[in-house]
């Protein structure tokens, strides 16, 4: 079965697990791309219809059970002679193998997980499903802890004709019921009694019953007491131990009437207020199925010892009622003797039953040397054998997938369903060599080097990719790796090519410190030129500040390891002129403040904010200013927020110093200051402005206006004093 797809839907992946009746894999659901779990029924079963008919509609009425504590049946088919359920695939250990691994378990886990599949087994019930095979084998405890209980359906579809033949029932007798053993009809209580001795086996690690064959465990359900499970494991509570007692009761009528009612008393039995309730106690601690004893018949003395010597009269009556007597001593054993052969042929007959339902057949064993794997597969399966471990080895001298080994020799005598395994041949190992190291070398090398080997050139594919280390054009990674064992004629091998460092995005490093600059380039890998620092003068960018980059601009591609230029601004151009205006400015009104504020353009820029000050009188405020040849200034005065007067200057008269000292509003006006475009009415108040008195401008009255020599050079030049 492995890797044939079923259904044209399922892709067989593996054996998971099996049982006397089907076997069970791990499947691909190609259309939903999902794994699931499918049983597939054994081949023994395929001819018998009723069994067969059963089987359907049990599984039918399983895929109709949703809850979250059953395993889910998703579909249901049949391909040929397979008929096959498709169920929801549980990834984790079942709780036989848990019990196996670290049994007991603690109490709240034991509970926990009885709780799960005592709700699984309410919603069955609802649904008129029972499932007569609760066992620790089919639990299944997820990796997330959920418990899922599965092979519902398929127990009721086993018959008293075909269950001697399974097998399934001699791993279940331990978990029988006493009905269950007796053969009679089990219900819902019956699976109440299996939930009992596997919550018994959880907390004790063993089983209340154990005998030397399957009969002798089926009669002690029938006939004994079990250790109580605190005498077992003192740390179980009263109040668990309760529950255990009553599930486990040989009369259904004593039991939990219903899997709600014991899930209940399971979701409450830790409660603190019932750890330490009283022992359960029951009207009649003797079951009716008990094994009862027989008072032994005891033969009666014909008249009493040490009597007197009586008359020949006085006998004759005696004797007639001795005679009497004995006649009613002899009807009594007889029905005692009855009674007891009745009982004796009752166990007998129970005993038969029992034997019967658990007798698994013998099978030979055949050969399946020199066969074909799917023959093989075949032949086991229609014996009733089942398959086991397939090895697929080499053998000198065999075919491929042809069986040269058999775990069990042929005419070996082994029970039905027992598992058999077997060798295949494979093809001959394929001669591998060492991939080599083709790091550093051309595309078109490497190749070279690869077909040398063997190796098809159409199986060599080119993948060209960044990469920081190694230039452009050569190999900086292969797969397979090198020194990997490889077959030169069946392998794929791909070549990774440079196409170069990786590019990164030049920044803006206008007005960074050369300090910042620098660390900019060295973080994304740039390189500085040699001589790439050189001094430009700038208006508008401070000293010591980037002016220019060069040959990238900002957001431009660069490679690494590139060589970039940095111009620093050394300041001013030579023919700048700084120059100090002297704005007369005055109070709206004398004797009251105003906010006087400026604004100036010059070589810098225009809208240059220089903040504002109060001014109570008539005076003086300074303002530094940068002209250029092409670019003369203006100071734009505001008072109040409102828009007052331009003041122009120009490069020419502030480079010979011609520039006039204005007069103060409210003296005489010793020039028409020029009329200058109206700007914005208002202005932010902010900033300091540097305020001079009138007697400041007083005293300078006749001097020249700004700083200078005769010659006027230098900074702010003016007219020589006269």
């Amino acid at each position: 079965m492995i890797g044939h797809e079923l259904g044209g839907r399922y892709q067989i992946i593996e054996r998971v697990g099996g049982g006397g009746m089907a076997l069970v894999y791990k499947a691909q659901d190609i259309l939903l791309n999902r794994f699931v779990a499918i049983k597939v029924l054994r081949q023994q079963f395929v001819n018998d219809e009723e069994f067969i008919r059963r089987f359907r509609r049990e599984a039918q009425s399983a895929a109709s059970l949703s809850h979250p504590n059953i395993v889910s049946v998703y579909d249901v088919g049949q391909e040929e002679d397979v008929h096959y359920i498709v169920m929801e695939y549980v990834e984790g250990q079942n709780l036989n193998e848990i019990i196996k691994e670290r049994a007991p378990l603690q109490v709240e886990e034991a509970v926990r997980i009885a709780s799960q599949i005592a709700d699984a087994l309410d919603h069955a019930h609802q649904n008129q499903i029972i499932h007569r095979d609760i066992k620790p084998h089919n639990i299944l405890i997820g990796k997330n802890g959920r418990v899922k209980v599965t092979d519902f359906g398929i127990a009721r579809a086993v018959t008293s004709a075909t269950i001697t033949q399974t097998g399934s029932v001699v791993g279940s007798v331990h978990y029988f019921s006493p009905e269950h053993a007796k053969g009679v009809a089990t219900g819902e209580k019956s699976d109440l009694y299996s939930l009992g001795i596997v919550l018994y086996q959880m907390l004790t690690g063993r089983l209340p019953f154990l005998g030397e064959s399957p009969i002798s465990v089926a009669l002690k359900h029938l006939q004994e007491h079990f250790d109580e499970p605190r005498a077992v494991n003192p740390m179980i509570p009263q109040s668990v131990e309760n529950i255990i007692l009553k599930s486990m009761r040989k009369s259904p009528a004593e039991r939990y009437q219903s899997a709600k009612e014991m899930l209940r008393d399971l979701e409450t039995c830790l409660l603190p207020e019932r750890r330490l309730e009283s022992k359960l106690s029951f009207s009649d601690e003797e079951d009716e199925d008990s094994t009862r004893i027989v008072p032994a018949i005891k033969p009666q003395s014909a008249s009493a010892a040490g009597g007197t010597k009586r008359s020949r009269d006085a006998q004759a009556p005696e004797k007639s009622q001795n005679a009497a007597k004995k006649t009613a001593d002899k009807k009594k054993a007889i029905l005692w003797i009855s009674l007891t052969v009745i009982l004796l042929i009752a166990m007998l007959g129970v005993a038969w039953y029992v034997n019967k339902l658990v007798t698994v057949a013998d099978v030979k064993v055949p050969s399946i040397l020199n066969m074909s794997e799917q023959d093989a597969t075949d032949l086991l399966t229609k014996e009733g054998l089942t398959v086991g471990t397939i090895k697929r080895e080499y053998k000198e001298g065999v075919d491929e997938g042809i069986v040269y080994e058999q775990s069990k020799p042929e005419g070996t005598m082994v029970k039905q369903g027992s598992i058999l395994d077997f060798t295949v041949s494979t093809t001959k190992p394929i001669e591998t060599k060492k991939m080599p190291s083709l790091s550093g070398s051309t595309y078109e090398e490497a190749v070279e080097q690869l077909v040398a080997l063997g190796v098809d050139e159409d199986r060599i594919d080119k993948k060209e990719e960044p990469d920081n280390e190694m230039e452009a054009g050569k190999v900086f990674g292969q797969s397979p790796d090198a020194d990997a064992d490889f077959d030169p004629e069946a392998v794929s091998i791909v070549l990774r090519v440079s196409t170069g460092p990786e590019e990164v995005v030049m920044p803006n490093l206008v007005n960074m410190t050369r300090e910042q600059a620098e660390a900019e380039l060295k973080k994304l890998g740039l390189v500085l030129a040699k001589d790439g620092i050189k001094e430009k003068p700038s208006y508008e960018i401070a000293a010591g500040k980037v002016v220019e980059q060069w040959p990238y601009n900002p957001n431009e591609k660069v490679e690494p390891g590139k060589e970039v230029t940095l111009f620093i601004s050394s300041g001013y151009p030579p023919e700048a002129i700084e120059y100090t205006f002297e704005v007369p400015v005055a109070p709206a009104a004398e004797g009251q403040m105003s906010k006087i504020g400026l604004i100036v353009e010059d070589a810098r820029g225009e809208n240059q904010d220089m903040g504002t000050t109060k001014v109570g009188k008539p005076q003086y405020l300074s303002v530094n200013m940068i002209l250029a040849p092409n670019k003369d200034g203006v100071v734009k005065v505001y008072r109040d927020g409102a828009y007052l007067e331009a003041y122009p200057i120009s490069y020419i008269d502030a480079k010979q110093g011609t520039v006039p000292l204005l007069p103060l509003p409210g003296s005489e006006q010793t020039e028409e200051p020029s009329n200058y475009e109206e700007p914005m009415d208002e202005i932010p108040n902010t900033g300091m402005i540097q305020a001079n008195s009138l007697a400041k401008a007083e005293k300078k009255n006749g001097k020249a206006n700004g700083r200078g020599n005769e010659n006027g050079k230098g900074n702010g030049n003016g007219n020589k004093n006269k």
